[in-house]
């Protein structure tokens, strides 16, 4: 890539536009893209312009919202109207929702009003629905229409369609009576009748689905699209795969976002983030965590009496909060990934209870006669040793539990899973081990005193 960046530049030094021109015809559109961060404004707006027309709409839809409104300023409105012309509905929407008010009344203005109709409608569906993030662009067959029929509507309007690879069969009410694709078209008789040959097993989304639900659809049946339906079950538009993509990438940001204790913010890279919504994203988690761990001091304070008998149990807090810590998080990590994979569901809870129980009692013994051994070495003090060998087993088998449970239960409560992962889940966690480390302390110590 910094190739060719390179070799933008230096036709842009040379003024040599016409080998420019020719140069661009064989990038492909999302590298072109990619390209216009490492020029100047300038360079874009003249590097824009040299795009072949249907090229210059692929590019434009990759674009930063940035970039594009800075474009948007500076085309003519038969420039814009170009480009307009050959974007797809789907992909207008999305750069009408990201442009400031100003910039959108421009855009609208090259709309036709039958499609500014398909937009306003597309605009209501609520944020991360299905009906949001569909395009109304696609091809529609009637059952007794035959092949020789269908691809000739296939190549009148094929052209304007999001996709060509997949058609749908409807009935005069718009319903979906099946599903053909290009390629059974292609091999089957020209005068084979569609309800012959099409697929009657339908999968189908509602207008509302929830877009994290569309992309595991997408996952789980392998197709490359799906056709979305209104509540009266007619076909109102489609999701390709390349929008589920979209999907999959937007909900992985946001989880890991969650999972670092950071509040989702916006789509902006991190570079274009101001200071203050970095701050805005950051602090209301770390508040809240630092206010938790006071209750850790207030707990320590309260075995004030097990620190004077054995002053080495403060030198293993870290060992015992870090391992606490540590199996907590293997297992959330695995739960929350089984439940986004669709493995394990709510009802499953007292077989993966049972199953981390079971784990974590074995990783407890395996690190309680670890420990056991090393500190009697070390220490030749058999009483130190058996509270951290009891701690460690107990420790492990409560953060396994939390772990998996946690989780499920937010989960239970309709709430994203990622956010009782680190650091809201390691808190939690770490109270519990440290009110059972001093717990077994006093008891073992108090207990070897009699």
């Amino acid at each position: 890539m910094e190739e060719k960046v390179d070799a933008i530049k230096q036709y842009f030094q040379n003024k040599d536009y016409s080998q420019l021109k020719e140069y661009l015809r064989d990038i492909n559109s999302v590298d072109i893209s990619s390209m216009f961060d490492e020029l100047k404004d300038e360079e874009i707006i003249v590097m824009y312009r040299l795009l072949e027309k249907e090229k210059a709409a692929e590019v434009f839809t990759e674009l930063d919202s940035d970039i594009q409104e800075k474009l948007i300023s500076v085309l003519t409105d038969k420039e814009l109207k170009d480009v307009i012309n050959e974007l797809y509905i789907d992909d207008t929407v999305d750069i009408i929702e990201e442009m400031p008010s100003n910039v959108v009344k421009r855009i609208l203005k090259h709309i036709t009003p039958e499609d500014r109709q398909i937009i306003n409608k597309l605009l209501q569906y609520p944020e991360d629905s299905a009906g949001s993030m569909m395009t109304t662009e696609f091809i529609d067959l009637k059952e007794n229409m035959t092949v020789e029929e269908a691809l000739a509507k296939i190549k009148k309007i094929g052209v304007d369609s999001e996709t060509v690879y997949t058609c749908y069969v409807l009935s005069t009410t718009r319903r979906i009576m099946g599903v053909i694709t290009l390629e059974k078209l292609l091999l089957a008789d020209l005068n084979t009748k569609i309800s012959e040959i099409m697929d009657q097993s339908i999968i189908k989304i509602n207008t509302l689905e929830d877009q994290e639900n569309v992309a595991k659809m997408f996952d789980k049946y392998d197709e490359y699209a799906l056709p979305v339906v209104d509540k009266e079950d007619r076909l109102v538009g489609i999701i390709t795969v390349d929008d589920a993509l979209d999907i999959l990438k937007e909900e992985q940001e946001e989880d890991f976002e969650k999972m670092a204790a950071i509040m989702p913010s916006s789509d902006d890279p991190y570079l274009k983030k101001s200071v203050f919504e970095h701050v805005k994203s950051r602090i209301g988690w770390l508040l809240i965590l630092m206010l938790s761990a006071t209750l850790t001091g207030t707990i320590l304070s309260k075995y004030e009496d097990a620190f004077a008998t054995v002053g080495l149990l403060v030198s293993f807090i870290p060992m015992v909060m870090g391992t606490a810590g540590n199996s907590g998080q293997q297992t959330s990590t695995i739960i929350i990934r089984a439940m986004a994979t669709e493995e394990v569901s709510l009802s499953d809870w007292l077989k993966v209870l049972w199953k981390e129980i079971r784990v974590g009692t074995l990783v407890g013994l395996a690190l309680l006669i670890v420990n056991m051994i090393r500190i009697y070495i070390q220490y030749q003090d058999f009483e130190l040793s058996l509270v951290l060998g009891i701690t460690l087993i107990l420790t492990v088998i409560v953060s396994k539990a939390i772990g998996c449970m946690l989780p499920m239960l937010v989960k239970k409560l309709k709430k994203d899973p990622a956010v009782v992962a680190a650091p809201l889940l390691t808190t939690v966690i770490d109270l519990c081990a440290i009110v059972i480390y001093f717990q077994v302390a006093t008891s073992i110590i108090a207990e070897l005193k009699h």
